[in-house]
């Protein structure tokens, strides 16, 4: 990513941080992570170094397999099956159990943001993921300008960039007065410098383009705007 867009992007944590909610929270299923590592040992095998890989990662195995084996029998030698098959048994229970804490932690999560959710909080963060792949947009492009196709190059960059950190402010803003709105409901708000908002800057930047890919990522810029401007003024609304 080019150093215009670092920082752009409104992270998972950074949305969760400005709602002081468990927002977009994922699954997390525990074979993801077993399979990236099964991935990334397969590649190192691939490489130069794969015979020493392979070697390290089978003497591994080996010697926790063996510790495993005499513990058994050091602890729980009543137990005839072989230890192996215990390993195994013990690896599901283990597995089963660990993705059953992880669904009832995400169950909490999502019920938590269920009785939280607002009707302005969920167009809120239809906008930030709107914003988001925008921002991830460019950046694919950037890589296929990159990857040497000169014909995508995004006239008027910076004005882009603009547009779209006047974006973020606005979007951050307005998820800051939602999140007191929600949390304080008779809470009548006195930082009015939470309500002033890009949307004129954005707007006369917009003025004159034609349709062309710097005047449409203009433009999706100004819709989220016109969305979070309008969310603001029913946000004021409440008291």
């Amino acid at each position: 990513m080019r150093d215009d867009l670092q920082g752009l992007e409104i992270s998972q944590y950074e949305l969760q941080s400005l709602t002081n909610l468990p927002v977009n929270a994922q699954l997390l299923i525990i074979t993801n992570p077993l399979k990236k590592i099964a991935k990334s040992y397969i590649q190192k095998i691939k490489s130069s170094e794969g015979a020493t890989v392979i070697f390290i990662g089978f003497a591994t195995f080996v010697f926790s397999y063996i510790l495993f084996d005499i513990i058994i029998k050091i602890f729980i030698a009543w137990i005839t099956i072989p230890s192996w098959i215990l390993l195994f048994i013990l690896a599901l229970w283990v597995g089963g159990f660990t993705q059953s804490i992880l669904y009832l932690i995400w169950k909490s999560r999502s019920k938590i943001v269920k009785l939280n959710m607002t009707n302005s909080l969920q167009i809120l963060l239809n906008d930030v993921e709107r914003y988001n792949t925008v921002i991830r947009a460019i950046d694919i492009n950037d890589q296929i300008e990159e990857a040497g196709n000169p014909e995508v190059l995004i006239k008027e960059r910076a004005s882009v960039i603009e547009a779209l950190k006047l974006t973020k402010s606005d979007l951050v803003r307005a998820l800051k007065t939602e999140r007191i709105l929600r949390e304080n409901k008779n809470f009548i708000l006195s930082n009015t410098e939470l309500f002033v908002n890009n949307l004129a800057t954005l707007t006369a930047m917009q003025v004159n383009e034609q349709a062309t890919e710097h005047g449409r990522l203009l433009n999706e810029a100004l819709q989220i705007a016109l969305d979070v401007q309008y969310e603001m003024k029913r946000l004021q609304t409440q008291r």
